[in-house]
């Protein structure tokens, strides 16, 4: 595992974006967002204006409300072009608002078609099931998506961290560590190959 020092600039140059809304689980928000601001990416939340109040939405903490945490850049606003990658935080709640959303689908659904990099942790993956994001692939999710996302044409399996064809994914916030270290890895590798492809 590479320590912290190592990660420092890996994502220098790049924007990564979240999205999130109401009820999205508080670390599963916060811990990537500043793991990928210290590897040196820029990072914008990016929310549906049904769920911002006063330009925050309220977080969800294990087993109440937790924080409330600024948005960058209302939905409406946001554009998949300008971002080189996306990570889907989790919570129950988040990613099945997100799903009634049919902004929030287009904008995922833009990384899939462009073969951007994505990571999504617990139920996020919901959401992209949505997006037409998961036939084919091997994830991970918080277990109670597996049924789902076995219908929707992946295979699902039960690991801490799972990366295949440009998606990382993690079950719940314990996987952090090894997530937040997969998806630097993974967006900085396709970085550098899109930079050598360019």
């Amino acid at each position: 595992m590479a320590t912290h020092s190592e990660n420092r600039n890996q994502l220098k140059g790049r924007r990564i974006a979240i999205l999130a809304t109401k009820g999205v689980e508080e670390v599963e928000l916060t811990k990537p967002k500043k793991a990928l601001e210290e590897a040196g990416a820029k990072v914008d939340v990016i929310a549906p204006e049904s769920g911002i109040k006063s330009g925050k939405i309220k977080a969800w903490d294990v087993t109440d409300w937790g924080e409330e945490i600024e948005v960058d850049i209302p939905l409406s606003q946001a554009k998949s072009g300008d971002y080189d990658a996306l990570h889907l935080p989790g919570g129950v709640m988040n990613p099945d608002y997100l799903r009634l959303e049919p902004k929030a689908i287009e904008f995922v659904k833009s990384f899939v078609e462009e073969g951007k990099p994505i990571a999504a942790i617990c139920h996020a993956p919901w959401t992209l099931i949505n997006a037409g994001g998961v036939q084919g692939r091997t994830l991970t999710s918080w277990p109670s998506l597996q049924t789902d996302l076995r219908n929707a044409g992946a295979t699902w399996v039960d690991r801490e961290v799972v990366e295949e064809k440009g998606l990382v994914t993690s079950r719940k916030p314990d996987d952090l560590p090894a997530y937040n270290q997969a998806m630097i890895k993974l967006f900085a590798d396709s970085a550098a190959s899109h930079h050598a492809a360019a």
